[in-house]
């Protein structure tokens, strides 16, 4: 289950490095996609998908490449384990409500992509005000919903800005990011229930803020 610790918990040394606190090259990169975030959607419901294509296309790659430097150049940080993740879903989340409204993917499927995600910062916040903070790594099926809707946001756009028909993609990937979503949300909340019925120290489970992502 890819939970944060509610609340910060200690740096620790990994190797011979110690992790940086301070803001670093890609906490910057990381809010300048922040900042990506209502220029997309202004140019969305500005009937301008051509532009938000490639905006969102520009975001990937931001997403890579302070990945990339963070790995590399050990400019991993505190502030980036949470800024990273929360740029990567305000994008997400922020385009598939806009496409909601459009009419442009079904309603039902942004319900289940927001709902999973409320659900679960809510189980992080309840487990960590009952003294159970989670810190737990992504599941698989996790980064597959995160890819798929990935793509699916992609194919969206693509189909508004360029003249081919991609209508029938759209419409398995929507099935694909239904399923996908209900299927990770279910296999949180069993990790979570799980972990709330063990009876570990808080210590014991607490684990580097850097080692985990928000949920993906």
């Amino acid at each position: 289950m890819p939970f944060l610790a509610c609340r910060a918990v200690r740096i620790r040394r990994q190797g011979d490095q110690k992790v940086r606190t301070k803001v670093t090259i890609p906490n910057f990169i990381s809010i300048g996609r922040l900042f990506l975030v209502p220029l997309t959607i202004w140019l969305i419901v500005s009937d301008e998908p051509l532009t938000a294509f490639w905006i969102f296309v520009l975001a990937g790659v931001s997403d890579g490449v302070d990945g990339f430097l963070a790995r590399q150049f050990n400019m991993r940080s505190v502030v980036g384990a949470y800024l990273d993740p929360l740029a990567d879903k305000a994008l997400l989340v922020s385009i598939y409500v806009t496409f909601a409204v459009l009419n442009e993917i079904p309603t039902w499927v942004t319900i289940l992509v927001v709902s999973r995600d409320v659900l679960i910062i809510g189980a992080v916040v309840l487990a960590g005000m009952l003294g159970h903070p989670v810190a737990m790594r992504p599941l698989i099926v996790s980064k597959l919903n995160t890819v798929a809707q990935i793509v699916l946001a992609a194919l969206v756009l693509a189909d508004l800005a360029f003249p081919v028909d991609l209508a029938m993609f759209r419409h398995i990937m929507v099935v694909a990011v239904g399923i996908l979503t209900i299927a990770s949300a279910f296999l949180y909340a069993v990790d979570w229930v799980r972990h709330m019925a063990t009876d570990r120290s808080v210590d014991d489970r607490r684990a580097s803020v850097l080692d985990e992502r928000l949920p993906e």
